[in-house]
């Protein structure tokens, strides 16, 4: 017989600031997010110091989950320029399911506005690595410029993610060959 381990009150607060923050927005009240996780805030008090916290400490949490949705494994022998096309397939791809909101990372940064809030810090670190892996899979394609196309490529990733989760445009057959465009241009092999 097995028996099920509920989650502590800490993992049912990160699950349900990753949840409704990503459902209805950053300005999610703390008592919408206690009653999710079915927790007093005295208990998320003595967990997290404040909202704050438990939004950038649910952002960081997620950040791999997030990652491994779209980077292409280390060592999977691809050419730099499909290992790029690959994000945006998997972008695309995500983009397609009806719950689809967006990139949360981006949400959040443009929710808070403020750049030194500790949930915009972890949004913005996760944005930076994401362009890193842009920079370094074009300076290995042979671009001569890198940083200028990995800043391109994330224009392009962050437009396609804000338009398709608020539902202004489906990206379908539209990203890859926008994508294409800019290699083919930056002449990525």
């Amino acid at each position: 017989m097995t028996t099920e381990v509920r989650p502590g009150p800490r993992e049912r607060l990160l699950k349900a600031a990753a949840t409704l923050a990503y459902r209805d927005g950053v300005g999610v009240g703390v008592e919408a997010l206690c009653a999710a996780a079915g927790v007093s805030k005295r208990s998320m008090y003595q967990l997290f110091e404040s909202k704050d916290q438990l939004l950038a400490e649910s952002l960081k949490e997620g950040a791999p989950v997030f990652v491994g949705s779209l980077l292409p494994a280390a060592d999977d022998g691809r050419s730099p320029r499909e290992r790029i096309l690959h994000v945006f397939e998997r972008l695309e791809a995500q983009a397609d399911a009806p719950e689809f909101r967006g990139c949360r990372y981006l949400a959040a940064q443009i929710e808070l506005k403020d750049q030194d809030h500790p949930a915009s810090r972890v949004a913005r670190r996760v944005k930076e690595d994401l362009t890193a892996f842009f920079a370094a899979e074009a300076e290995r394609g042979g671009v001569g410029d890198p940083a200028l196309l990995a800043r391109q490529l994330s224009l392009v990733f962050d437009g396609v993610s804000a338009r398709a989760g608020v539902g202004a445009d489906t990206p379908d057959g539209l990203v890859a060959p926008t994508v294409a465009t800019l290699l083919d241009a930056a002449g990525v092999r």
